[in-house]
């Protein structure tokens, strides 16, 4: 049997022809021209430069960013519609580094962190070109780095991007990703416990600085995971995202308390927020404080994270899931010591059935419809994974 024509049609055993791969077709419409849809020569081949240009960028929406770039090395018309702002939304600065290792921050040599530095610088660029509009925000910089200056770099990032629609933000200001070893360790030699102080010090008003600006530039942002200092300061600028609807709070320094009117006023003035999760470190200077929250639209809240937080009243109508860890804290005390703290604390169980009408889920487990009249044994073997009270825990602070 001779050997078919390379590029020739397929023929089946009944002369049928076999479907050949489509192929799109890239040249734009000719000026003053126009054709109907479809109109083309060769129905192997899709006209995708007669698609309207949303249609087009809807499309390429779907390439990762890489794809995008080789995509603009097709043509002129398609290296003009990679350029759309609305086809980058994402800037992650975070995609490459330590995080995908589960990891804050890693010690690199000098060499590592120049080049890795110079990819920020390149990757702010890249985007700012193109006319990115963000809709996402992924940053992990050291906001008290006098240095590397990272506040201005994120300043001036956000002034060169399109940023008002931007929804989520994810900001890590107290560690740099990567950071240099001979730097730190030279770090570790000079400072005091008086510099530390300092740093701690211009790191948060750096970080205000930076709310300040994302106030002005993204006042429509939803969804927030930071770590926060908790100062008055902080807290105003924080409740005028008015947005918010997911908010995570993780702590920024161990030994900075949180005072139970602070929460109360955070969750009272976010009229929107629908999940909360909080990372406190309650200090052992604070213990056998309890904590009140407040809140008309808070579906869920995750305290899990935290250590040493007691609730001691709930107002939180809408509440549907809550997650709460009791943690060792590894603490000596006396028997009367240990009594006299905890008899101040309420059952978690009474402070549920009276703030959360509408809670369905304790630590992962759906609650029968009458767990407030009866409890039961699942529902204990939750209380006592989380409820500090007399009744469910003896041992915590031991």
């Amino acid at each position: 049997m001779p050997a078919r024509r390379r590029g020739a049609p397929a023929v089946g055993s009944r002369g049928r022809r076999c479907s050949r791969s489509l192929v799109w077709s890239s040249a734009p419409l000719p000026c003053g021209s126009p054709a109907p849809f479809g109109a083309c020569s060769d129905p192997a081949v899709f006209p995708f430069g007669l698609l309207p240009v949303e249609c087009q960028v809807h499309v390429l929406s779907f390439l990762t960013e890489v794809e995008k770039c080789t995509a603009a090395l097709v043509c002129h018309s398609w290296s003009r519609l990679v350029r759309t702002g609305k086809l980058w939304r994402v800037a992650d600065f975070t995609r490459r580094g330590v995080t995908l290792l589960g990891m804050e921050s890693m010690l690199v040599s000098i060499k590592e962190f120049e080049r890795w530095k110079a990819w920020v610088h390149q990757y702010a660029h890249h985007l700012a070109s193109r006319g990115a509009s963000l809709l996402v925000l992924k940053a992990s910089f050291n906001l008290g780095d006098q240095e590397n200056r990272w506040v201005e770099f994120l300043s001036e990032f956000l002034e060169s991007v399109h940023c008002g629609d931007l929804s989520e933000l994810g900001l890590n200001w107290t560690f740099t990703q990567l950071e240099p070893l001979g730097v730190c360790l030279q770090a570790e030699h000079k400072y005091s416990s008086h510099q530390e102080s300092l740093t701690k010090m211009e790191q948060v008003s750096n970080f205000q600085a930076l709310l300040r600006k994302l106030l002005q530039n993204c006042p429509r942002v939803t969804t927030m995971r930071l770590h926060f200092d908790w100062s008055q300061t902080s807290l105003s600028l924080l409740s005028r995202f008015q947005h918010l609807c997911v908010l995570e709070l993780k702590y920024f320094w161990v030994f900075k308390g949180v005072s139970p009117s602070t929460m109360q006023t955070l969750t009272r003035s976010l009229h929107n927020l629908k999940s909360l999760t909080l990372h406190v470190l309650v200090p052992l200077r604070d213990l056998g404080i309890s904590y009140c929250l407040e809140s008309r639209s808070l579906e869920f809240l995750d305290v899990s994270p935290s250590r040493g937080l007691v609730f001691s009243c709930l107002d939180l109508p809408a509440l549907r899931e809550l997650r709460a860890k009791k943690v060792l804290r590894g603490i000596t005390l006396d028997c009367r010591t240990r009594l006299e703290i905890q008899s101040q604390w309420p059952c978690l169980y009474q402070i549920l059935r009276n703030g959360t009408p509408q809670l369905e889920v304790l630590n992962s487990e759906r609650l029968l419809p009458s767990w407030r009249e009866q409890g039961y044994q699942e529902l204990t073997a939750a209380l006592e994974q989380s409820c500090y009270c007399l009744q469910h825990s003896d041992s915590w602070l031991w």
